[in-house]
Formats: C-alpha cells, structure tokens, sequence
C-alpha cells in the first residue's frame, strides 16, 4: 500500500527550549507567543522550523501532512491558513487532548493513536509518523516510502554519523537489532557499559530518531495497549513498538542510514540553522 501521509507530532510542551531561551541573552522572549518549538523562526528568512521538515516531505513524495497539536494550536491553524507551508499538500490538524484528571498529554503513543481516532482513514493505510524538532532528510523520508518485506519500518541511524557529542548521542535511544535487520528492542538510555552489545555486525552503534512508518490497522491495537511509563506517567510510542515486536517479531524492518539529523532541542541549536534558505 503506497504510503504518501505524514504524521508530524507537534503538541509538546518544548519544556527544555523554553528553560535554555530563558537563560540566554536576547532569547529570552522568543516563545513567548510559540506554542512549539517547531515554529521558532530560524534560517535566512526566518520561517518556521517545521516549514524545512515540511518542505523536505514534499520533496520526498508526501502528499499529504497532519499535524498533531495541543488544544491551544491557534498558531498552527494560522499556519494552514496562511499557507505559510511549502504547497503540494493537503494539511490536516488533529488535537490531543488531555485526558480528565491529568494536567499533561498521555504521551506521544496516545498522540498517534488520537490522530487515527479523528481521521480514521489513516487505520486503512500506511503512514509515516516523526517527532516535530527533528530536521530528517528527503532519503529518510523517502527510505520509508519504499515498499518492504514486513508491515512496519523504522529508520536505524549510525551513531558515527552524528555531528554529536557523545555525551549527547548517550542521550538518544539505541537499536537491538536482529542479523537480518528487524527490530528486536529499543533502548532508551541505556547504561554505558551496557552500550556495545548493541553494536552491529560492523560496529556500529544503532539509533532512533523516532521516524517510523507504519500499518495504521496492525499498530492500532498497540497504541490502545500501551503501557503508561511508570516514571514520566506517559504512553510513549518507543514502548508500544516494543510490545509489538514482542508480539510479532520480525514486523519491524530497520532501514540503515548514516548521517547527521539536525535538533532543535535547545537555544543553542537555533543558530545552528542560520544558513537555511
């Protein structure tokens, strides 16, 4: 089944972007009226980092975009409107709302699963799903576009590759991945001297940056089930691949690549987009 539909998660706090611009100089107000990090303005025209994302999906075939966002998402509303994204999509927003009793969202596996709850037609279709602070590449778009040998994939990136620190890069989440390259487990910081075991057959270190694509049918029922996290009380979307591939092992191909994924994690990272046309 063609996949042609991208899902970007937009609806988080950007609770460490907001703490770091607090504490640097002349940054201090820049959210001020942003709801996500996605939409600070960067590069020589300063448009919105979400619109490069965007503009890359485009060019990697996408045809169509839903965004999901907060409640308060009159900025992205705006957004649609204006057409301030790159053309040759359809733009839909859904909402995740937050559930009675709770002050946060439930997670990003609850954000995807609201989504396929208010446009049902993605559960009948192949889609791919990426975090909204993450500038990934048309190849990593395009990788998951690609007709495969298993329901789902995911994009598995070489640690060597990363214009990252290590200490950085220790962060992220790694990869145990089976010897003909299906999904086994995510890690999510794992201890350090636990690390090299999860080296492949070349050496290199496996991570995820979070970019799947998926069976909207086969990962519903994953997305119900998923566990809350016991220490940030949330379902998140790593957890409930994880409990599928538990399931049904070998329905997560891993797509190699090896290059640099640019983050808008903090204030710092803003100038690292300055030459963005």
């Amino acid at each position: 089944m063609e996949n042609t539909s991208l899902i970007i998660m937009v609806g988080g706090a950007s609770s460490r972007m907001k703490r770091s611009l607090k504490d640097m100089e002349g940054q201090k107000d820049v959210m001020d009226n942003i709801p996500h990090k996605s939409l600070i303005p960067v590069g020589k025209n300063g448009r919105p980092f979400l619109y490069y994302l965007v503009q890359n999906a485009v060019e990697a075939g996408y045809t169509k975009l839903y965004l999901i966002t907060s409640p308060e998402n009159e900025a992205f509303r705006n957004l649609k409107e204006q057409d301030d994204l790159p053309t040759g999509l359809e733009v839909f927003l859904a909402v995740q709302s937050v559930p009675e009793g709770r002050t946060k969202p439930l997670g990003t596996a609850d954000a995807l699963q609201q989504c396929l709850d208010q446009y049902p037609e993605l559960k009948q279709t192949t889609f791919t799903v990426c975090n909204g602070d993450n500038l990934y590449s048309i190849g990593a778009l395009q990788d998951l576009r690609e007709e495969r040998k298993a329901p789902h994939a995911l994009i598995s990136y070489g640690s060597s590759g990363f214009d990252y620190t290590e200490e950085r890069i220790a962060k992220f989440a790694v990869m145990d991945i089976s010897p003909d390259g299906f999904l086994q487990d995510i890690i999510e910081k794992p201890d350090m001297e636990d690390v090299p075991k999860y080296k492949d057959a070349s050496g290199e270190l496996r991570v995820s940056m979070n970019i799947f694509s998926f069976s909207g049918k086969e990962i519903y029922p994953y997305l119900e089930k998923c566990p809350i996290d016991p220490v940030r009380k949330e379902k998140e979307l790593p957890k409930a691949v994880d409990t599928l591939v538990a399931e049904q092992p070998k329905s997560v191909l891993c797509i190699p690549r090896s290059e640099h994924i640019p983050d808008l994690t903090d204030a710092n990272d803003i100038q690292l987009f300055k030459n963005l046309k």
